[in-house]
């Protein structure tokens, strides 16, 4: 084997590629061919957009593993350990079955050079074509036309919401970004939008390919009902089910959606009600709304756009009303920071710049001009480490007070291995 730990492997194809992003189907899909992987012709569920994605696929997993089906599951980022990326049945593989998959690739590509994620992309295709899959379910990284998952036709295809990120790459525009999410979409084969407003550009691709589209609050929809809400669509109405397990009324726009994809499926892969429920109950995802109680609670949040910041900054004037909130912040420099810190601001009493010591993040200085620019002067940096960040945060908060430590995945999962 060309390495012998996970992490020599994971070092090395970070240097590989010239370019960190390089969308594009044709290097992938030609090692794709190479690999010669048995096709079994598993049942696929793409799932792509903006925010979202992971929890639709949480759902989905949890739903479907609840129902006796045998699930492969592909996600990025991750947040403690690489090998979350690729789970069968809930479980993350083993660092050794990810290497061989790895040693297998790099074989195959011969001179071909690939990317990080189109490395990963083509290990989770590896591993699960080996093992006894009912239903895969893969994450579209990046878009959608171009992304390195979009080698896979689905069976089914959902998008949960569309807005303004990775504009360098997508462009910037809803219209501009519908349109490349909407690359994954088959001729023939549904389609599932979570998001209730759907750009014009996502309609006109669908009707171009003759995929049948389903749209929240059109073709389905729901309604809350205290601790409970209904589910109609296309399919048996639902009644009484419970909400999420992850945090976040948002979530029933996702959940609704995850639904809709089930019900158009029931014919090859039947669901009952109870199931429904009883996934919806299970479902787990860590840097999502996550709350972690105590004298001084910490929540937890990947939200890295501004969609992502302002659904955020709902769910704490809802849930956290008149309590002081102490962020621990940090992003990449190339999101739209001054929109994101907008969204929030009114909320946060105070910030704590952590460094991230990577060459995509802004840095602490960065960030603190920003605030300075908005208005806002509660800021500390010169940290060391997110750590120290974290440190500070906590020696200066009362009880009752509340870290909310959100922004890069970078950053919930170094607070997260602090604790772990």
């Amino acid at each position: 084997m060309m390495f012998n730990t996970l992490a020599e492997w994971l070092a090395w194809q970070e240097t590989l590629h010239t370019q960190a992003i390089d969308l594009g189907l044709c290097r992938v899909s030609r090692v794709l061919k190479r690999m010669n992987l048995p096709d079994h012709h598993t049942f696929t569920i793409s799932v792509g957009g903006t925010n979202g994605k992971g929890s639709c696929v949480a759902m989905l997993d949890s739903i479907l593993r609840t129902a006796g089906y045998r699930t492969g599951t592909y996600t990025s980022p991750h947040i403690l350990r690489y090998n979350e990326r690729i789970c069968i049945d809930g479980k993350a593989v083993s660092d050794d079955r990810i290497m061989q998959a790895f040693e297998r690739i790099d074989k195959a590509r011969e001179d071909t050079s690939l990317s990080f994620f189109e490395f990963g992309t083509l290990a989770a295709l590896d591993i699960f074509s080996s093992e006894n899959i009912d239903v895969r379910i893969l994450e579209v990284g990046l878009g959608g036309r171009l992304d390195a998952v979009n080698i896979v036709d689905a069976n089914i295809a959902l998008i949960a919401t569309i807005d303004i990120d990775h504009q360098e790459w997508l462009g910037h525009t809803r219209e501009a970004i519908g349109h490349e999410k909407a690359g994954i979409f088959r001729d023939g084969r549904p389609a599932v939008i979570a998001d209730p407003n759907v750009p014009e550009s996502v309609i006109r691709a669908a009707g171009q390919l003759g995929t049948p589209l389903y749209k929240q609050s059109h073709e389905f929809g729901f309604r809350r009902e205290g601790d409970t809400w209904s589910w109609w669509g296309e399919g048996t109405p639902l009644t009484g089910l419970p909400l999420p397990a992850i945090s976040g009324d948002h979530q029933l726009l996702n959940a609704s959606a995850v639904i809709q994809c089930l019900q158009l499926v029931k014919h090859e892969k039947p669901i009952a009600e109870a199931h429904v429920a009883q996934g919806l109950s299970d479902v787990q995802l860590s840097g999502r709304f996550q709350f972690l109680p105590g004298e001084i609670p910490v929540l937890l949040d990947v939200a890295h756009n501004p969609q992502a910041v302002a659904i955020l900054a709902g769910h704490l004037r809802k849930y956290f009303p008149g309590i002081k909130i102490r962020a621990i912040f940090s992003v990449m420099r190339d999101k739209d920071i001054v929109s994101m810190i907008q969204q929030i601001s009114d909320v946060v009493d105070s910030w704590y710049l952590a460094p991230l010591g990577m060459p995509r993040a802004a840095a602490p200085e960065e960030l603190a001009e920003i605030l300075h620019n908005a208005g806002i002067h509660k800021v500390k940096q010169s940290f060391t480490n997110v750590t120290d960040a974290c440190r500070a945060a906590r020696q200066d908060a009362d009880p009752g007070d509340l870290l909310l430590v959100f922004g890069s995945f970078f950053l919930v999962s170094d607070y997260l291995a602090q604790v772990a």
